[in-house]
């Protein structure tokens, strides 16, 4: 069957024997403009015709759309999807809807979406920044849009950030560890990079591990995908430590998962033959097992609070650029057992 055609506001005029100023009134609120007789005649045409505004059109006439546009380099990582969740509820509240594109981590994807969201003319921009390339920030940087980076800051790059608090998350996680009586600790992380949230949580790990000058302290950086290292990295360091209580610190949540793996093919035990603790909650971590210990994050009161800054921004705040934190909690569970 052939697609009905969709009504236009001349249908509405010409069913209603009204002109389209009329029409434009009693959709834009001005009703009392108009009699009683011509708004019966102007519902009963928009409900026999089923006419539906373009809501894009009239926000472009009035210079908003309410669009905010929404940049996710992999959209399957479960922690994106909690954020989205929280970015979701902020838009509905607050009246926008959002644009979500999915980078995928690819550089062209990347810079077809910052094009994409400008030709719609969104009103802000919310950017998880996971591995965005030059070309794509200096883009972002061009576009002066109200912007809000989560989870990670960019480098000489101006901008509100929300987050979680990655020193007092590391510092609660690595002391957990001590107290659990581990004598040897590894931080396994991707490769660092300008990435703050890896190199913010290590930091903090060395820190609070300079305070115990009796326990062993090790960071390796693995690439996510090299089973083969990260086999390694972890037959090393039991290795090395044989005989002694140790443990592995997970810079996230989809590096938790490798190394759940990579433990499994070497025939180790998480909670017996090895601690394991791991950045971000995931949904299998209480059915692995004994269960794994994380370090969770609030990303839906992320994605929330992230949404209200670009909203404020749009609507002309001009505070200086700030950035926001909230605290991790810990779940324990038995990777981390006596």
């Amino acid at each position: 069957m052939a697609n009905k055609a969709r009504a236009t506001i001349s249908d509405v005029a010409k069913a209603a024997k009204a002109g389209k100023t009329s029409i434009s009134r009693y959709l834009n609120g001005e009703k009392h403009l108009l009699s009683e007789a011509m708004l019966a005649r102007i519902e009963k045409a928009i409900a026999d015709l089923d006419y539906r505004p373009s809501l894009m059109a009239r926000g472009l006439k009035h210079g908003r759309t309410r669009l905010i546009g929404l940049i996710i380099a992999d959209i399957t990582n479960p922690y994106s999807v909690h954020v989205l969740s929280g970015i979701e509820a902020a838009c509905r509240e607050k009246g926008f809807t959002p644009l979500v594109c999915n980078t995928n981590n690819e550089v062209n994807q990347e810079l077809h979406y910052l094009d994409l969201l400008r030709s719609y003319q969104v009103e802000g921009i919310v950017v998880n920044a996971v591995g965005m390339r030059e070309e794509g920030l200096n883009r972002l940087q061009q576009s002066l849009l109200p912007m809000v980076l989560i989870d990670r800051k960019i480098p000489d790059f101006a901008c509100d950030v929300v987050g979680l608090d990655n020193t007092q998350a590391a510092t609660t996680a690595t002391e957990h560890l001590v107290d659990q009586g581990f004598e040897a600790l590894l931080f396994l992380s991707e490769p660092l990079g300008t990435v703050n949230t890896r190199r913010e949580r290590l930091s903090a790990f060395r820190a609070t591990l300079a305070r115990y000058p009796g326990i062993m302290a090790e960071n390796a950086e693995v690439p996510l995908a090299d089973s083969a290292v990260i086999d390694n990295a972890l037959r090393q360091f039991h290795t090395r430590h044989r005989g002694m209580r140790k443990a592995v610190m997970s810079a996230n949540g989809a590096l938790t998962l490798q190394v759940a793996r990579s433990l499994k093919r070497l025939g180790l035990h998480w909670g017996s033959d090895i601690g394991l603790l791991g950045f971000d909650e995931l949904e299998w971590a209480e059915l692995a097992g004994v269960g794994i210990t994380t370090l969770k994050q609030p990303t839906w009161q992320i994605g929330f609070a992230a949404v209200e800054q670009v909203v404020r921004r749009i609507e002309g705040n001009h505070e200086p650029i700030r950035e926001q934190v909230f605290s991790g909690e810990l779940i324990v569970r038995g990777s981390t057992a006596r």
